[in-house]
């Protein structure tokens, strides 16, 4: 039943993948929170892996057509080295609702920015470096203590102020979650018993092999009414998970 379970539940998030192009990852917390009953530390940790596999497999079409900013994305993960392994590190002496609480909000930061209007293409600016180092260490802390990429926050951030085209923000997030979620993982290292392996790596193939499917169909589908539906979604585990975590739902 795990098993049939954990293939569903990365068909989902690799659908998820396919169809928006980011955010799926930012499901797997919650699935291996409520349906898996992982803790939230082992949740985080287990999702660090499933987020790391899922990047990577995203990223090489991105690789090929030569839309990575490699030293952007080094510079990146890099600077923020560490908040990453710090937050890693921390992870284990904040209390789970501190963190489940955090998680909600990172959520329904996400969800709103889902709800936003396309940005158009302008030409590219250079990031200045007191941007990017404060750009780096939010995004290495958010990886290491929440077990989430960061690329909800990199790719606008990347588009909107300093015009860099959707496609190569996104090829560069992906680079930069792939490289930040490898290093927390390790950062995670004393919480890795904790986890069943076999579920995280079941969700990761699951929905590496679906994204890659959904990919090809996503241009047939209707972009925003797909946005608004993942932004509703994370907007209901946002407060499921605050009223389970305070309330004890």
């Amino acid at each position: 039943m795990d098993i049939a379970l954990a293939l569903i539940a990365g068909a989902f998030v690799g659908s998820i993948l396919g169809f928006i192009g980011a955010g799926g990852s930012m499901l797997t917390v919650p699935i291996l929170l409520y349906l898996f009953n992982f803790t939230p530390l082992a949740a985080t940790t287990g999702s660090l892996a499933v987020v790391a596999i899922a990047a990577l497999a995203g990223l090489i079409p991105k690789w090929r057509a030569g839309d990575v900013l490699v030293r952007e994305a080094l510079t990146v993960w890099g600077l923020g080295l560490i908040t990453n392994i710090g937050g890693a590190l921390l992870a284990k002496h904040i209390h789970e609702n501190i963190i489940l609480t955090g998680f909600a909000g990172i959520l329904i930061f996400t969800g709103l920015s889902m709800l936003r209007a396309p940005i158009a293409n302008r030409s590219e600016k250079k990031v200045p470096v007191l941007a990017l180092i404060l750009i780096s260490l939010t995004i290495g802390t958010i990886t290491g203590i929440f077990g989430i990429g960061g690329g909800f926050l990199a790719i606008p951030i990347l588009v909107l102020f300093f015009h860099t085209s959707q496609n190569k923000a996104a090829g560069t997030s992906l680079l930069i979650i792939a490289m930040n979620c490898a290093t927390a993982l390790l950062g995670h290292h004393s919480s890795w018993y904790l986890v069943q392996w076999a579920i995280p790596m079941l969700i990761a193939t699951s929905a590496v092999v679906i994204s890659l499917v959904a990919s090809h169909y996503s241009s047939r589908a209707n972009a925003q009414t797909l946005r608004r539906a993942f932004a509703i979604t994370l907007f209901a585990i946002a407060v499921f998970t605050i009223l389970k975590t305070w309330i004890g739902f």
